[in-house]
């Protein structure tokens, strides 16, 4: 039997967990830099701005070849470019595991985007279109949102873990073997989709990707040196031409690297936008919140690890209920609640103060927990709802660059936030808790507007589009 034949035969399941294996993966190396970040600095004797590259070359290079790497998958099949992503993933970890410089490191993450902008955007198109449209994509995309809910905030376990009684290398180290295994059941279980016919868009290719690229520069430079900055402006203003072009261009080609037609959906539309406030306002939290619990709290890296775990494990309980809470009162009136929560538990994390308990910090947190689990599953759904298979990869694609530019832009503009209300009247911890609060209240409303978009456009729409059944069979397989 070939591996292309064994490859069909595969269990959707089997498919399923290898694919979300990958896209746990890429999530963990995300988010765990965060808490181990003060060690890593210290170990490869690295100044702050140089820190921020770690996160920063990893984030540029995600974001801006995402719509390129979606695409690649519907153009020249999904395990071909899945494979590709592993390897340069697995390679990349390597690198950084060893790296002696730190350069040679950042070098590394940069790559290692990369193989994460091909991983993410070609689990999410293997799911769809593994799973059909009704109950068993609801089961699929229960479960993506059981991994991407809890897999960030287990990265932030595991980082601090890691850094305080081990060494940071390892949390990039354990990729190796990962890796090495997905190669194979890649090979073994994913099936090759026919090739789309027609020329590739290398017009779109290249225009996309310096198109984000500069915007995601000019988001990450805003950050740290403001949004008047000469390079700050110098990129974000032609990142907008730049993209306003390729635009004009997808609408004029036949095989376009972003279909417009996804566009035209108003619940698609407005499920970008949502994913977009959503996704930065927890990025800030998960910035803020490991800065605030280190610097104001004087936790250690293993400390602040230990900290979000309780919220980690809500999550993980919260997005396994999904498929019954659906069942009750319907996807998109639980995603409503989910931000509702998320708002909830931001404002009550901000009344924290410089001398909280644990405690203090953790049932809030908690809350939040409970609305990121509940949040993931629902508005993938409305990303992905009513897309054909040819472009599935676009779609994914979106969802993906949604997610980055939503986590580039709203750390960007809290950080500006963060640096407004410093209070020269305090100083030291009392200074610093007073900007973070006066951050998680702006994540706060972030979320708010997220809630309002969804009760102004997905949920119309999801009244006419909602199946209760998927719900139903999902519950059943986990009860």
């Amino acid at each position: 039997m070939t591996l292309q034949r064994s490859a069909r035969l595969a269990d959707p399941n089997t498919i399923l967990g290898v694919v979300l294996t990958a896209y746990l993966m890429i999530l963990l190396d995300l988010s765990i830099v965060y808490t181990g970040m003060p060690e890593i600095g210290k170990t490869m004797g690295m100044s702050p701005v140089m820190q921020t590259w770690v996160q920063n070359a990893y984030l540029l290079c995600f974001g801006g070849f995402l719509l390129l790497s979606a695409r690649l998958g519907d153009t020249f099949g999904r395990r071909r470019i899945l494979r590709g992503g592993v390897i340069l993933f697995t390679l990349a970890s390597l690198v950084i595991g060893i790296a002696q410089s730190p350069y040679e490191l950042i070098a590394a993450r940069a790559v290692q985007g990369l193989g994460a902008s091909i991983l993410a955007p070609s689990v999410l198109a293997i799911i769809a279109i593994t799973f059909p449209e009704g109950s068993e994509r609801t089961r699929a995309l229960a479960w993506y949102s059981v991994v991407a809910g809890a897999g960030a905030s287990l990265g932030m376990v595991l980082g601090g873990i890691f850094a305080g009684l081990l060494s940071w290398r390892i949390g990039f180290l354990a990729n190796i073997p990962i890796g090495i295994a997905l190669l194979f059941s890649v090979a073994r279980y994913i099936p090759e989709n026919a090739p789309t016919v027609g020329r590739f868009d290398a017009m779109g290719a290249i225009t996309s990707t310096l198109g984000v690229g500069l915007l995601v520069y000019g988001l990450v430079n805003a950050a740290e040196a403001g949004w008047l900055d000469p390079a700050t402006l110098g990129t974000l203003a032609p990142s907008v031409l730049v993209l306003g072009f390729f635009l004009w261009h997808e609408g004029r080609v036949d095989v376009p690297l972003l279909p417009l037609r996804l566009l035209r959906s108003r619940e698609r539309s407005a499920a970008y936008l949502v994913r977009m406030l959503y996704v930065g306002s927890i990025v800030s939290f998960f910035f803020f919140g490991s800065q605030y619990m280190q610097r104001v709290l004087s936790y250690s890296a293993l400390q602040a690890g230990l900290g979000f775990l309780p919220m980690t494990l809500v999550q993980f309980a919260a997005a396994m209920a999904i498929p019954r809470v659906t069942r009750m009162v319907g996807g998109v009136p639980m995603l409503m609640g989910a931000l509702l929560l998320i708002s909830v538990g931001l404002f009550w994390l901000a009344g924290a103060g410089t001398d909280a308990s644990y405690w203090q910090l953790a049932l809030p947190m908690v809350v939040i927990g409970i609305g990121n689990g509940g949040a993931m599953a629902p508005l993938t759904t409305s990303g992905v709802r009513g897309v054909e298979s040819r472009d599935q990869g676009a779609a994914s694609g979106l969802v993906n660059v949604a997610r980055q530019l939503g986590g580039s832009i709203g750390l960007s503009v809290l950080i500006v936030v963060f640096t407004a209300n410093a209070d020269p009247q305090l100083i030291g911890v009392a200074k610093m808790s007073h900007q973070v609060s006066a951050v998680l209240i702006g994540a706060a409303i972030m979320n708010i507007l997220a809630l309002i978009l969804t009760a102004m456009f997905i949920l119309p729409a999801n009244r006419r589009n909602e199946d209760p059944q998927g719900a139903v069979v999902f519950a059943a397989s986990i009860e």
